[in-house]
């Protein structure tokens, strides 16, 4: 992923995947697309489980600031721009 939502989610009450959602949803909405790569920092994730948000890949990293998650497309599935045609 080259380019992705940051957003920020410190409730700490709700669980990953509740939190994965939330910004997914957003990410939708804003975007016209379904992210499919969210990175956390590990202690965001904690020994929580991940149960999945569709075809989401939850990774972790520790150049994630705490609690806050980055959502993007990978780039396996990102399209390229067409090239310019003179």
């Amino acid at each position: 992923m080259r380019v992705g939502m940051l957003w920020l989610d410190d409730d700490n009450r709700k669980g990953i995947t509740d939190r994965v959602e939330r910004a997914a949803a957003y990410y939708r909405g804003k975007y016209g697309q379904t992210p499919t790569l969210c990175i956390v920092h590990p202690a965001t994730l904690g020994e929580e489980v991940f149960q999945g948000v569709g075809r989401m890949e939850l990774r972790t990293s520790k150049s994630v600031l705490p609690d806050h998650l980055w959502l993007g497309i990978r780039e396996s599935e990102s399209v390229e721009p067409a090239p310019a045609m003179d």
